[in-house]
């Protein structure tokens, strides 16, 4: 990648003032910014012909691109990228997004899943973008597991954590279960349990059943075997994944080429699987990170940044993300600091929950 803060250097103090100015007026218009325009706003005063003269310069350099035959300019998405990283100002959290976000904690619900919706909806309703929340992986360990017949083809597992937390799974048992195969399969994970926790527990699990194969009723290996599918499930990573808000994205775009840019977006977060992947990056280092456009492979083809942070639990280990979704033209400035709240918030409600 091009070092932008080397670019920002070596930029005059006029050269840099231009460059800012369009970036800013772009952020908050999403129109080309023109010459005239910036003789208006500039420290200095200096003709439309020499503001030009910098355009022509910026857009040579790669960070200033002509969308029209106007003499307009927008920033690249090299140039949204210098901005970020050498010229954004981030502002204080407004006192009314604060309170949008905190609001959400009033409700009686205290399951995690339900905290986490809302607080993905008051997300995206505050920066009028598609919010994403990760939910923690569940790695508390295992109290007690067990089986419970709903119809001659469904069977439901029952998953009770030692925090208190319980998960269902509704599964295809094999044909011919019985109550007493059920108790069995029961009686030979809860044996083996013992604090684990559930990819723990799926280690013991294949161990165990190919050793103890002879001692294990037929039926109830299948059960066993059954739940173990279940709890592989390759969709399970997908529920992790809270999106809310999608329609805000629609309603900031006016023009076709946009809107096939969303359904794209649309689709990938559809699949969910590379998104809760990319989110996973966040996990590498703390703080806020800002994707723009093609700098990851998720969102090449939409026109989109992502603005994510990850949240830590008590221990503080990164067990999650919140993150925002706009067009490349967000107020960068004012979504950092909702994003870095939120994520703050979400890590606190976690640690305190995990106390109660």
């Amino acid at each position: 990648m091009t070092d932008t803060q080397a670019l920002l250097d070596e930029m005059n103090d006029r050269s840099r003032e231009v460059f800012r100015r369009v970036v800013e007026g772009y952020l908050e218009t999403g129109d080309p910014v023109g010459s005239r325009t910036l003789t208006r706003t500039m420290n200095e005063k200096v003709s439309a012909a020499t503001i030009r003269n910098v355009m022509q310069d910026l857009e040579f350099l790669g960070l200033l691109d002509s969308p029209h035959v106007s003499a307009g300019r927008v920033p690249t998405q090299l140039g949204l990228r210098m901005f970020v990283d050498g010229l954004l100002e981030v502002r204080e959290l407004e006192n009314e997004d604060r309170e949008k976000i905190d609001a959400t904690l009033s409700s009686n619900d205290r399951g995690m899943g339900a905290m986490l919706d809302r607080i993905g909806a008051a997300l995206s309703g505050v920066t009028r973008g598609a919010s994403l929340v990760l939910a923690p992986k569940r790695e508390a360990p295992i109290r007690h597991i067990e089986f419970v017949s709903l119809a001659p083809d469904r069977a439901l597992t029952v998953l009770v954590f030692a925090d208190g937390h319980v998960e269902n799974r509704i599964f295809q048992p094999a044909p011919g279960q019985t109550p007493s195969s059920m108790r069995e399969a029961a009686n030979f994970l809860n044996a083996l349990v013992a604090g684990r926790t559930l990819s723990e527990l799926r280690e013991v699990m294949q161990v165990e059943i190919t050793r103890r194969r002879q001692e294990l009723n037929e039926l109830a290996r299948t059960m066993v075997e059954a739940g173990l599918a279940v709890w592989e499930n390759e969709g399970q990573p997908h529920e992790r994944l809270i999106v809310r808000g999608r329609a805000n994205l629609l309603a900031a775009s006016a023009e076709a080429e946009d809107l096939d840019r969303i359904r794209t977006l649309f689709d990938d977060l559809e699949r969910k699987r590379d998104i809760v992947e990319f989110l996973e990056l966040a996990e590498d280092g703390e703080g806020v990170r800002i994707f723009i456009g093609s700098e990851n492979k998720l969102f090449s083809l939409s026109g989109s940044s992502l603005v994510v942070s990850p949240y830590m639990n008590a221990d503080r280990k990164i067990i999650g993300a919140v993150g925002v979704i706009g067009p490349t033209r967000l107020n960068y400035g004012r979504i950092v600091p909702i994003v870095d709240y939120t994520a703050q918030l979400v890590g606190k409600l976690i640690t305190d929950q995990g106390k109660g």
